[in-house]
């Protein structure tokens, strides 16, 4: 059996305010081999901050712990800066959820993939563009050349979002963290995304964590689906058997999903319990 891309062990992420200490994460575990792992959960359930921690990226004064956290042979968690620098892009991308704020306006798109690429790669400019027009066919632009030396600015919000997955995977990652990449794209686009890093993911023989509010996309798009309340996982189990769900929350949140043999009923309200709260260390 090949080790997991990513072994999480009670992970967890606080923050210091004036009064207290909020823990954003709390004590959750999963591993992730070459496959398709999605995360979901509500807006401020803990989905982004575990994938920032994952790439240490987590904002000062936030502080991360845990009791593993590998990706690889590689301890995060101990990591220095520079080999942190080195890990990610080579071992561990992360796409994240609006191309407008995370690609540079002043930067071409082209120069942009390439940057990237030169980062982990010690190759002439040259090969570089080659290499940012290659993968910028590989996220299916039709015209590649234009694209190359556009502006952030002069492309759509699913255009934008194929150039940061094509700039993530020019270093040819290990594993591929997406934050919600299709949250501000409309359903068509989503679904051209969602086919690319399908193919691409497969192709590549890569693991993706897919990061998600959409419970209904999670389930058709990957193959386990980690589902996260008030920081902590509830419950884990296989996309197909997402319909078998055992955890009340798990199944609020299906019960939830608007349904087109309903028109005109009101959506059943989640019951939240205090109990799923509690800190099970």
């Amino acid at each position: 059996m090949t080790s997991p891309l990513l072994t999480v062990e009670g992970l967890r992420v606080s923050f210091p305010t004036r009064t207290r200490v909020v823990e954003a994460v709390r004590g959750i575990g999963f591993t992730v081999g070459r496959e398709k792992v999605g995360l979901v959960g509500e807006s401020g359930s803990g989905k982004s901050m575990t994938g920032r921690a994952i790439v240490g990226l987590v904002p000062p004064p936030g502080k991360v712990t845990a009791g593993r956290l590998m990706l690889g042979d590689v301890d995060v968690l101990r990591a220095s800066a520079r080999k942190m620098r080195e890990v990610r892009g080579r071992r561990v991308s992360m796409v994240l959820q609006d191309p407008r704020f995370s690609l540079n306006p002043v930067l071409t798109v082209g120069a942009q993939i390439a940057e990237s690429y030169r980062a982990h790669e010690r190759v002439p400019r040259a090969k570089a563009r080659d290499r940012a027009l290659e993968m910028l066919r590989a996220v299916r632009i039709r015209d590649p050349e234009r694209v190359h030396d556009a502006y952030p600015h002069e492309l759509s919000g699913g255009m934008g979002q194929r150039v940061m997955i094509a700039m993530m995977l020019a270093p040819d990652p290990d594993l591929l963290i997406a934050d919600e990449p299709t949250s501000a794209l409309d359903a068509t686009v989503q679904m051209q995304v969602l086919a690319i890093l399908d193919d691409l993911v497969t192709r590549r023989g890569m693991g993706l964590l897919f990061i998600s509010h959409d419970l209904r996309l999670v389930g058709a798009f990957c193959d386990r689906v980690l589902v996260m309340y008030g920081g902590r996982i509830v419950e884990t189990l296989a996309a197909a058997d997402l319909e078998r769900a055992a955890h009340p929350y798990t199944r609020g949140l299906l019960a939830a999903l608007p349904s087109l043999g309903r028109a005109g009923e009101p959506l059943p309200v989640l019951e939240r319990d205090p109990a799923w709260l509690e800190d099970q260390r």
